[in-house]
C-alpha cells in the first residue's frame, strides 16, 4: 500500500481502508478521498493531554478512501518502516503516514529534552502494518548489538526500534571536539539489540548550552 516516487514523496494506495498522516502533508490525490483532523495525534483524549503535558507536538488527519494519495513534507526524505509487532521510538516531527491499525502512543523516554519543544516524551508506533518517517537528507540504518552499542548525537537521532536501551552520556558532543560547544553537553548511547535511524543534518539543540 505503501510505495515511494524518489525518495520525498510517498505513495498510498487505498481501497476503501484509511491512513493516519501530519497534517497538511498531502500534496495529490485522485479518486474518492475523505479527509478528517484527528486530536491528540489520533489517540482521544488522554493522548491529547499527554501531549499538552509533554510537549509532544503531533496534529494528524485521517485520510480514507479509493484511489492514490501522495505525501510529503518540506522536501524532506521519506524512509519506510515495516512492523510486525513490535515498537517504533520517532521524534514527533519526524512522523509523516501510517497505517490506520498502527497504534501510536506516547512514552516516557528520559532524553527528549535534548530538542527544543519535544520535552522528556517521544512517540510511539505499535502494530502491524507500515510507517513512513522523514529525515532531513538520507536516513542512515545503524545496527545496535550486545558486543557493539551505539552513540548518537541528538541532533542526528529521527528514531529506534527493537530491543534497544537509551541513556545519557554527559560531558562531551561531537561538537566539543571542532570547538563548537559550550557547558555541559552529551550524547545518547543505545544498548541492546535493534536499529537506530539517524539523519546527516542536526536539528538545533540545548545540549551545548546547559
Amino acid at each position: 500500500m505503501f510505495r515511494l516516487q524518489g525518495t520525498r514523496v510517498l505513495a498510498v494506495d487505498m481501497t476503501g481502508d484509511a491512513v493516519k498522516a501530519k497534517n497538511g502533508s498531502m500534496v495529490a490525490y485522485d479518486g474518492q478521498m475523505s479527509f478528517r483532523k484527528l486530536t491528540g495525534g489520533g489517540e482521544g483524549l488522554r493522548g491529547m493531554v499527554t501531549r499538552r503535558l509533554t510537549g509532544e507536538q503531533m496534529a494528524v488527519m485521517e485520510v480514507k478512501g479509493h484511489g492514490t494519495c501522495w505525501f510529503a513534507d518540506r522536501a524532506t526524505e521519506i524512509n519506510l518502516v515495516s512492523l510486525r509487532g513490535e515498537k517504533l521510538y520517532v521524534e514527533s516531527s519526524n512522523l509523516l503516514v501510517t497505517d490506520a491499525a498502527l497504534r501510536t502512543g506516547t512514552t516516557f523516554t528520559g532524553l527528549r529534552g535534548a530538542s527544543q519543544g519535544n520535552g522528556l516524551f517521544t512517540t510511539t508506533v505499535e502494530g502491524h502494518g507500515q510507517a513512513a518517517i522523514m529525515s532531513d537528507g538520507p536516513a542512515v540504518v545503524l545496527r545496535v548489538t550486545p558486543q557493539y552499542p551505539l552513540t548518537v548525537d541528538p541532533g542526528a537521532y529521527v528514531a529506534h526500534q527493537g530491543n534497544v536501551r537509551q541513556s545519557f552520556q554527559s560531558g562531551v558532543t561531537f561538537r566539543t571536539f571542532l570547538g563548537e560547544g559550550g557547558g555541559e553537553a552529551f550524547q545518547i548511547r543505545f544498548e541492546g539489540d535493534g536499529l537506530v535511524y539517524v539523519q546527516p543534518s542536526e536539528r538545533n539543540t540545548i545540549a551545548g548550552d546547559l
